[in-house]
């Protein structure tokens, strides 16, 4: 809360600085200053706004570079958890003796493919991949996709610990 405060605080700075600079030239354009101001307060606020901009870029540029660092460990995580749930999915196929056909065509139902589209993809009929569908679910006794889902998710949470009722009643109403 601080840190967007600041940032705030810096762009507003910057807004009148700019402002200082834009109003400046326009009124020196227009020949329309009213009363001449002393070179020595022109030359410290021109100064102070020069040094309000510079700080903006300064603060705007460690922003950015916080921002990649933040992104750059989000896609670390996201790979770590990619590869997990790619562990889990071998060692699923596995136990289950899925063949290399079934193994693709589970994969492909693990992203929310219909029939159509793996069939399309495998470049096999739409009743090939209604067997081979039907084969996974049967060894992985399951009778449909939510529950062939779940069984993955429900691996990759087992270490996870569930919150307490009222915790869940508060994260769910979130």
């Amino acid at each position: 809360m601080r840190q967007t405060i600041f940032f705030a605080v810096i762009v507003i700075v910057q807004f009148f600085c700019a402002l200082f600079f834009v109003s400046d030239i326009l009124l020196t354009v227009l020949n329309i200053r009213a009363t001449p101001i002393a070179w020595h307060v022109r030359e410290l606020l021109e100064i102070g706004a020069s040094i309000g901009l510079i700080l903006g870029v300064i603060v705007g540029g460690v922003a950015l570079n916080r921002t990649l660092q933040k992104s750059r460990a989000s896609e670390e995580k996201l790979r770590l958890v990619s590869a997990a749930f790619m562990d889990v999915v071998d060692e699923k196929f596995g136990e289950w003796s899925l063949t290399a056909a079934e193994k693709d065509v589970a994969l492909f139902l693990l992203k929310g493919m219909s029939t159509q589209e793996i069939s399309d993809l495998r470049q096999t009929s739409e009743g090939t991949v209604k067997a081979q569908t039907n084969a996974i679910y049967r060894k992985a006794e399951v009778t449909g996709r939510p529950q062939l889902l779940s069984l993955f998710i429900d691996d990759l949470m087992d270490d996870v610990s569930l919150p307490a009722k009222s915790e869940a009643m508060t994260y769910a109403a979130k």
